[in-house]
């Protein structure tokens, strides 16, 4: 693959992800996080989908911080710090092909059971917040992939889209941070850089644009639908390599 066209594969899977992140408050990971381990390898696929998620969310969070949730939030953000260490000692030592497994089995898991709308009266409460933020710090520490036990945890509490989207962009400024802070940022070089900064400008410009116009439904559907395929697609290179 040359310089040029990866740049423009790293540039588009960016600006997916940002869009998406911006339009629903999270999903950067679920549709990236595959396409950039593929790209750029389980470590630094991982650290990038951490520092752009960071980005994004606290673009996003800018004049909106006030409809957070902190008696929720702070549990989960301190369940989430105490796991990011457990998650990047694993993801350190674990061979490239398990982590493609690993990480392709925990997005088309992560997925089918938001999908499902999964309740459990075990995600509820103060209780529910800690497992679901241990978890998420967990799997975004290891594989970039976070959002999925903050979604099973808004919907076993009953939020509503309005409330989700704030609080999710909270929860990945704070998870980000830690994970980054572990893991450390990628190296990208100048031009990686340059294209992952303009990609992620673009997408959450376009995110933007498609919040005021696509209903919550439909692309909650089609973000499901995109991590569905590139959890799938890791875990088939992931075999492949066995």
């Amino acid at each position: 693959m040359t310089g040029g066209t990866a740049a423009l594969l790293l540039g588009g899977i960016v600006m997916l992800g940002a869009s998406v992140q911006w339009l629903t408050g999270m999903g950067f990971a679920l549709v990236a996080v595959p396409e950039l381990v593929l790209l750029l390898g389980p470590s630094q696929g991982v650290a990038l989908a951490n520092c752009a998620g960071c980005v994004i969310s606290a673009v996003g969070l800018v004049g909106r911080w006030r409809r957070v949730r902190l008696a929720a939030m702070v549990p989960l953000v301190i369940a989430s710090a105490c796991a990011v260490p457990a998650g990047t000692w694993v993801a350190h030592r674990l061979p490239r092909h398990v982590l493609f497994v690993g990480m392709g089995l925990l997005v088309t898991l992560a997925v089918l059971l938001v999908m499902r709308g999964l309740h459990v009266s075990a995600l509820t409460g103060t209780h529910g917040a800690v497992a679901a933020g241990a978890v998420g710090g967990f799997m975004n520490a290891s594989a970039g992939l976070g959002g999925p036990p903050l979604s099973l945890y808004a919907m076993n509490a009953g939020w509503t889209v309005s409330e989700f989207v704030p609080n999710a962009r909270f929860y990945s400024i704070v998870v980000n941070a830690f994970s980054i802070a572990a893991n450390g940022v990628p190296r990208l070089g100048p031009t990686g850089w340059t294209t992952a900064l303009a990609a992620m400008t673009v997408g959450a410009f376009l995110g933007m644009v498609l919040a005021q116009r696509v209903p919550d439904g439909r692309a909650r559907q089609f973000v499901l639908l995109l991590a569905l395929a590139g959890g799938l697609s890791s875990l088939a290179k992931g075999l492949g390599a066995l």
